[in-house]
């Protein structure tokens, strides 16, 4: 009996030593799984774009220079401008009645660059080329006033949405320049009618033109849908309000008078709408550890931060 019960508490024993050597090897707490946060902080965005000015129009002036004519309309000093003689202004500083303008649609390839403060907001910038001809209606009905190309980068401050999975829409606003180049007079003629000539006058408009610098404001609106951290597909829209002040001189050769020269003064109106489409490329992720929501799948903290792991 006595080595019965020996057997036992020794056995007792033994197994309460097991228990208590596997209960050391158990962790004290549960360790929450490590995953990697994809935040990506630069952006690319390759797009075609169509720039689509939703005025167009211009105001025109009567410059008040050039040659000077004898007052045919009996409005105004004498002599006096070819508008103002002709009855087409007032005189200098005037509008120049019944003429306006119209200006193309361009589509071109675009580039926008971002850079993502966090995850919700980015700063962008956008880029683009787009040749535009500018062309008379009204009593200049059929001119080519302005051809040019039209360089308009611009600089947006930009908030993301990034609670509907892939589907990330954003809304922006900002501020743009727009620098124009080879800038050149139209090459087709245009007619108005002396009074002194039996039949209307055809002029060579815009033998050279000019066209101010502009600043302006852009309203931007669109989403991306990514298809993975890095790649996505791009909608985006922007308002660029651009109202530059162009410069134009018209001559004709063929008058009563000999040759007559006509400067003018355009206060244009484009305030073009941008519509894009394209590729997202996002890179340049920290790759940094971060603590997973088992629940739902976020990122709590990042590795090494003091947030509580039950």
């Amino acid at each position: 009996m006595k080595t019965l019960v020996r057997g036992a508490i020794a056995a007792i024993a033994m197994g309460a030593s097991a228990v208590s050597a596997f209960a050391a090897d158990l962790p004290t707490r549960k360790e929450a799984p490590v995953v990697v946060d994809d935040f990506q902080r630069f952006q690319v965005r390759l797009l075609a774009s169509a720039v689509v000015p939703l005025d167009g129009t211009a105001t025109i002036y009567d410059r008040g220079t050039g040659s000077l004519i004898p007052n045919l309309w009996g409005v105004g000093p004498n002599p006096t401008t070819v508008l103002n003689s002709t009855g087409y202004s007032l005189g200098p500083g005037s509008v120049f009645s019944g003429a306006g303008t119209t200006i193309s649609w361009s589509a071109v390839p675009s580039l926008s660059l971002g850079y993502y403060l966090n995850k919700n907001w980015s700063v962008e910038a956008i880029c683009c080329v787009t040749p535009h001809h500018v062309q008379g209606t009204g009593s200049i009905f059929g001119s080519s006033v302005i051809k040019t190309w039209v360089f308009p980068p611009s600089l947006t401050l930009v908030y993301h949405f990034t609670n509907f999975g892939g589907f990330q829409p954003y809304l922006g606003a900002g501020v743009n320049f727009t620098a124009f180049w080879g800038t050149r007079g139209g090459n087709q003629p245009f007619q108005f009618q002396l009074p002194v000539a039996p039949t209307a006058v055809t002029w060579n408009t815009a033998t050279a033109a000019s066209i101010t610098p502009s600043w302006g404001v852009v309203g931007q609106a669109g989403f991306d849908y990514m298809l993975n951290q890095n790649w996505g597909w791009n909608f985006d829209l922007k308002y660029i309000m651009m109202e530059p002040n162009a410069h134009v001189w018209a001559t004709n050769t063929g008058t009563p008078f000999g040759p007559l020269s006509v400067p003018l003064n355009l206060q244009v109106k484009i305030n073009p709408l941008v519509m894009s489409t394209g590729l997202t490329y996002r890179f340049g992720g920290s790759k940094e550890p971060g603590i997973i929501n088992t629940a739902t799948g976020g990122v709590l903290a990042k590795a090494g931060s003091l947030l509580p792991q039950f």
